[in-house]
């Protein structure tokens, strides 16, 4: 087990968080069988945390045309193209599980051009890693080519949201020097 600091930052102990975040620490450690290093170096600032995870979880628990496996591939190819080690270590684990597939999430975030996705997948991450890096040159034609492939309006701003919403958490952990927990590495991967 590393003995690395998981962030730069001071990370407060779970007894000394406000009620309701350790309360939520707390269930996501009984679900998953550890604590994700994000809530504990984001719960440094209370407010934050609550903001962050109410957003996370409207862009990626919602019910929509988007499958959560979709959503993950989402973050795990801007993670990327982000060089955040956090978010395609994390997010991989998760899109492995989502997708009941060991391969994909390493596939995405090495080149998701050549990963095993459907044209449809292939369209909405060429999308998303536009709007991670170069959000200034989305145009009309973006939009109809997702139209094309059977994207809505609200699917297209689900891309866009999630894209911009992990561009600012990949700032974030690359920031803190963030570290995956070790767990995560072996989900999903048997």
């Amino acid at each position: 087990m590393s003995q690395q600091p998981i962030s730069r930052f001071t990370v407060p102990d779970i007894a000394d968080m406000p009620d309701d975040i350790r309360t939520r620490i707390l269930k996501v450690q009984e679900k998953s069988g550890f604590v994700p290093n994000v809530f504990l170096v984001l719960a440094r600032r209370p407010d934050e945390f609550r903001a962050f995870f109410a957003y996370h979880d409207a862009l990626m628990d919602k019910p929509g045309n988007l499958t959560k496996a979709e959503r993950e591939m989402i973050v795990v190819a801007t993670s990327s193209a982000n060089q955040c080690q956090y978010c395609v270590i994390a997010h991989g684990a998760i899109l492995r599980i989502r997708a009941k597939n060991s391969l994909i999430a390493d596939q995405i975030a090495i080149n998701y051009r050549k990963a095993d996705v459907t044209d449809r997948q292939k369209a909405m991450l060429d999308f998303a890693m536009k709007v991670a890096l170069e959000a200034y040159t989305v145009d009309d034609a973006d939009i109809e080519t997702l139209n094309a492939h059977g994207f809505n309006e609200e699917d297209i701003w689900d891309i866009c949201a999630i894209a911009a919403f992990f561009g600012m958490s990949n700032r974030l952990a690359n920031v803190t020097n963030m570290r995956p927990n070790e767990e995560f590495y072996m989900l999903g991967r048997s």
